[in-house]
């Protein structure tokens, strides 16, 4: 591995950032001491400008290099939040907090932006402007889009920006990213069905909205089975049925809630379409009332071919180009990254995080073995992309 002897010193100082981020974790807009402690440390390394508050919690960090005669400007993106979820683990940097943890890793993510920033600082190796953007609210709550509605690009017209994420399953020091639709659009919908209440034993006198539910169920199944493209990607998933609290009572309403998945934009509005043509048919079919709500969220993450490429050659330099995918499979997953990347040209790839438990997992633990390699990859970045 190409890693400088700077950056492996600072792994001890970076490892304790990160752990003292998993001991607090904070939710969606609610990363008050997260920011915090992020403004503090960007001050102690001596960064040329900081601004806060930007999409509620954001913090945005300017390092300018030895010159600044390019007129580049490069924007590295972490994200912050922690997940509602109750942690199983043991340690001693486990989660303090009831129901909340950083069961994603963004606690490494933070941490390594962190260490990249104390490093160029220190070196200024670079001719151009390095924007660090400290990113809250990942977990469904559009931290990216929040902080571009405050104008995050129109203050910092980055001409490319990037973004990383550490992945479970693959070995730490290597890399994987693809062109194109790496993660998938994440949408959520609700299904309201109204029909007729009535006695359990004389069901004839009703209409059943639970019936209708468990054929609106089935049938929207067959949008991707039969008439999505095979080639092409796509999910539907109801994960909430609510009806009824009664052993002899058929209820009067009925609510399905799930979301959908889909890799192209085009996939994705044809599975909306015919998900609101197929609930209203299927509820007049039963003499109900059927309504297709729908709740559209992240955007397909699309990476962009020239700075996949340019990327590849940054991981390449730190690990080798034997440890660099550049075209792993896409995920199911979403990410609100995709919001600055139909923005901005920019990469969003995945750093290997060894053989951990899965993310979102209540055993997840960020690998700090994986901290040289993930700021090794953003100074490089800046360096490469802003050659003094």
């Amino acid at each position: 591995m190409f890693i400088s002897n700077r950056i492996f010193d600072l792994q001890p100082e970076i490892a304790e950032w990160r752990r003292d981020f998993h001991q607090h974790p904070e939710i969606c807009y609610e990363e008050v001491r997260t920011s915090k402690r992020v403004k503090e440390l960007l001050e102690s390394f001596g960064v040329d400008k900081i601004e806060t508050g930007m999409g509620k919690t954001g913090v945005v960090a300017v390092i300018e290099g030895k010159e600044n005669t390019s007129g580049r400007m490069i924007g590295l993106r972490a994200d912050m939040d922690a997940l509602p979820i109750s942690e199983i683990n043991e340690f001693e940097h486990k989660s303090t907090i009831d129901n909340r943890m950083h069961a994603c890793g963004h606690d490494g993510h933070t941490s390594m932006l962190l260490g990249a920033a104390k490093y160029l600082v220190e070196t200024r190796n670079f001719n151009g402007t390095a924007i660090l953007i400290f990113q809250p609210a990942e977990e469904g709550g559009a931290g990216a889009k929040k902080m571009m509605e405050d104008g995050l690009f129109e203050k910092y017209n980055v001409d490319e920006v990037y973004g990383m994420h550490n992945m479970p399953g693959i070995p730490v020091g290597q890399f994987a990213m693809r062109v194109g639709g790496i993660m998938a659009a994440a949408d959520f919908f609700d299904i309201e069905i109204e029909g007729l209440g009535g006695h359990a034993a004389m069901p004839h006198n009703t209409k059943d909205p639970i019936m209708v539910g468990s054929q609106i169920f089935n049938a929207i199944q067959t949008i991707i089975s039969r008439q999505v493209d095979p080639i092409e990607s796509g999910v539907i998933s109801v994960t909430q049925f609510h009806a009824g609290d009664a052993y002899n009572v058929i209820p009067q309403t009925a609510k399905l809630c799930g979301t959908m998945r889909s890799l192209d934009e085009g996939v994705r509005e044809l599975m909306a379409k015919r998900m609101d043509e197929v609930t209203e048919n299927v509820g007049k079919a039963f003499d109900c009332k059927a309504k297709f709500i729908y709740r559209p969220n992240y955007p397909v993450t699309v990476n962009h071919k020239d700075q996949v490429d340019f990327a590849a050659k940054v991981a390449a330099e730190i690990s080798g180009a034997d440890k660099v995918d550049v075209d792993t499979a896409p995920l199911m997953g979403a990410e609100d990254f995709s919001f600055m990347l139909q923005k901005k040209p920019g990469a969003y790839i995945f750093v290997g995080n060894g053989d951990s438990a899965g993310l979102h997992h209540p055993a997840y633990d960020f690998n700090d073995e994986a901290i040289p390699v993930g700021v090794s990859y953003w100074a490089k970045l800046i360096e490469m992309a802003m050659p003094a």
